[in-house]
């Protein structure tokens, strides 16, 4: 299927229309027939309701598709040739995307999250599993963030990355990033967008985000996560969508280590190298995308998930004017994506110190990681194991005390 330009606009107005989600999107698709008819129709049929809604005007969605053209990208729609066909059997799939770089989204994936306030150890095992992923022909996908998703896409540039960003493209989070999202599309790989051109990225964006993560790929890869990580989010939307979760194991003394490991209590593999990974998905992905594959499964600990879009209701006359259950929870969602994002380490120090935890690491990858000179870290080393907050192990390596 390839849509029309007049059919990529009467989508986008669509998806577009306040309280048009994914879901609701194919419904009014199915029961009118395409979205042009859909759109006509739209204003009467939430007026019955009590909720007279008009989508954006044809002037409003060209404004959007010129201003990501200018910026270098185009929008894909569901069953076009470039749409990710693993990303069509998820519940809720976008119906468009906004996609910058190169056409890489049906290459064999595997996805690496993990936490923003990452330990050095964790980095470099990230970089490891990034680096065989890509040597064994996959690409990695990640979120953009802070820590173990920046070290994956930079990681896997040579070999193929997608980033898959929580606000519009033109909008790039954190703001940090913007020569990172540079170098993947100068190195041949992708960035992918659900939200319009301008929109600022908000809390309930990034769990939106991490379902086409999961998507993408046959796998998803948890690495350093604490109980309340959004990464937790994205293996269970991967168990959801009958995908493999991985976890990397980490120290019962790191708070950062207890999402993985819970999830690898929970029956998630475990890796401790590449080979793990590619044990397990090697014979999937020789099957291929099946495109007769079964519905997603429901699981009982999704079921408490917010609904990220508070769609409307196609049936009955009361409509959804008062917020159900679902849409009171995921009110809590919509505070700034800054609110929910720990700050930044303001000195050597105290990015140091972010970067030590349990395992041992060496002070020359402490140093490159920090981004900072040998003497200042070893200035600093020095300062804490006088506190008696390190200890000190065989070839230069230092782990934080646990206290």
């Amino acid at each position: 299927m390839q849509l029309t330009d007049a059919q990529r606009l009467d989508w986008l107005r669509l998806i577009r229309t306040e309280g048009v989600g994914p879901r609701s999107f194919r419904r009014l698709i199915n029961r009118f027939g395409g979205a042009a008819a859909a759109l006509d129709a739209l204003p009467d049929l939430t007026a019955r309701q009590g909720r007279r809604i008009t989508p954006p005007t044809r002037s409003e969605a060209e404004d959007e598709i010129a201003a990501l053209v200018r910026l270098g990208g185009r929008l894909i729609a569901t069953g076009e040739a470039d749409y990710p066909r693993l990303l069509t059997q998820v519940d809720a799939a976008p119906p468009l995307l906004a996609l910058r770089g190169a056409p890489i989204l049906n290459r064999p994936a595997a996805a690496l999250v993990g936490s923003r306030n990452a330990s050095t150890a964790g980095l470099a095992f990230t970089e490891r599993l990034a680096r065989g992923l890509g040597e064994a022909g996959l690409t990695v996908v990640s979120g953009l963030a802070r820590g173990i998703d920046a070290r994956a896409h930079r990681a896997s540039l040579q070999t193929g990355t997608i980033a898959v960003m929580a606000g519009g493209q033109d909008r790039i989070y954190p703001a940090s990033h913007a020569a990172l999202v540079e170098a993947i599309l100068g190195e041949g790989g992708a960035v992918l967008a659900e939200m319009p051109m301008g929109w600022e990225p908000r809390g309930r964006d990034f769990p939106r985000r991490n379902r086409i993560i999961s998507g993408l790929s046959y796998g998803t890869v948890v690495i350093e996560a604490a109980r309340r990580s959004g990464s937790l989010i994205t293996a269970r939307y991967a168990l959801e969508q009958n995908r493999e979760v991985f976890a990397v194991p980490g120290s019962p003394l790191d708070p950062r280590a207890e999402g993985t490991n819970d999830l690898i209590r929970q029956g998630a593999a475990l890796v401790s190298e590449v080979s793990h990974i590619l044990e397990v998905l090697g014979p999937i992905i020789e099957r291929g995308p099946d495109a007769d594959a079964a519905p997603a499964r429901e699981r009982p600990d999704l079921a408490e998930q917010p609904d990220f879009w508070d769609e409307i209701e196609l049936d009955g006359p009361g409509g959804d004017l008062d917020p159900t259950p679902r849409q009171r929870a995921s009110a809590l969602f919509d505070r700034p994506a800054c609110a929910d994002a720990p700050p930044e380490p303001e000195d050597d120090r105290a990015r140091i110190v972010a970067l030590l935890g349990p395992s041992p690491v060496g002070t020359d990858e402490l140093a490159r990681t920090a981004g900072v000179g040998a003497r200042i870290v070893q200035s600093v080393l020095l300062e804490l194991e006088l506190d008696g907050r390190i200890e000190r192990h065989g070839s230069g390596t230092v782990s934080l005390v646990s206290r």
